[in-house]
């Protein structure tokens, strides 16, 4: 389900609390709500028993997210044959993925609106040991916040010259590297006056098209972070910081962009927080 969707069964949902007061324009719950729910459970993470350690994944079922029921398996997870879904998934190899297209400014004849960033990091595993050759795609809202994507009907103007895609391999050690647009906050119909932070979805693939990660950097100081439901619901302080960048003063750019770091880490305690996750043996 995209965001744009999720959007509208967020709606759906929350119209089916009659027990919430709504506001009178929008139909929707207060953000007042939705923030003492968050708050609440935060609290309730905090005051946990010492040995439970943390918890470094989204919540699939956070209430304060109202279509979360809709968007996590509800049912046992179902055996696959890893080499059958190899024989029709796409094959990706350094001919196949051209250094342009980690370029997001260049690919639609002109120049997009917005400031220029380059965003860029290293994908490792849990000792720190570099993951070489590994496909990164992005995708992303433009500087209006606004997807190219037919359910995206937020009323901000399309970038005739910004697609919000792209990707590379990583080199040799570990390091991606983007040339974007810093991407726009956009509500999303969760509760009344619901603002995503600007965020920058990564989706990375391992060996096989069976070994993916799908997770979400967002940019720091954002004012939205404490109000969003979808960010709150890794419930975890330490392990929500790690989907931050950092902004990096020596990797902006003089009159051109500015510069953030976020490195990835695969395994480990300090594994970077991610939407879903599929493994070696294909059963997830």
């Amino acid at each position: 389900m995209s965001e744009s969707s999720a959007a509208a069964a967020a709606g759906s949902t929350a119209a089916n609390r009659p027990d919430v007061e709504r506001d009178p324009t929008s139909g929707l719950e207060p953000q007042a709500a939705v923030s003492a729910e968050m708050r609440r459970t935060a609290e309730e993470y905090a005051a946990r028993d010492a040995d439970a350690g943390e918890e470094t994944r989204p919540r699939l079922d956070y209430p304060p997210y109202r279509s979360s029921l809709l968007r996590h398996p509800t049912k046992a997870l179902v055996q696959v044959d890893p080499e059958g879904v190899e024989l029709w998934a796409p094959c990706f190899g350094e001919r196949d993925v051209d250094p342009l297209e980690a370029d997001l400014t260049i690919q639609r004849g002109g120049e997009p609106v917005g400031e220029r960033t380059v965003v860029t990091g290293r994908v490792v595993d849990g000792d720190g040991r570099p993951v070489r050759r590994q496909l990164v795609e992005i995708w992303q809202a433009n500087a209006g916040g606004r997807y190219v994507h037919q359910r995206d009907q937020h009323p901000a103007a399309l970038d005739p010259h910004f697609t919000g895609m792209g990707r590379c391999l990583t080199d040799e050690d570990g390091w991606y590297r983007f040339t974007t647009i810093k991407p726009g906050p956009y509500p999303w119909r969760n509760h009344h006056n619901a603002w995503r932070p600007a965020h920058i979805h990564f989706s990375l693939f391992g060996t096989d098209f069976t070994q993916r990660v799908v997770t979400q950097m967002y940019f720091p100081g954002d004012p939205l972070f404490a109000l969003d439901p979808i960010y709150q619901s890794i419930v975890d302080p330490q392990a929500r910081e790690r989907l931050v960048a950092t902004y990096d003063h020596d990797l902006t750019q003089h009159e051109w962009a500015t510069g953030y770091r976020w490195d990835i880490v695969l395994t480990g305690a300090h594994r970077t927080p991610v939407e879903t996750d599929t493994t070696e043996e294909g059963d997830a």
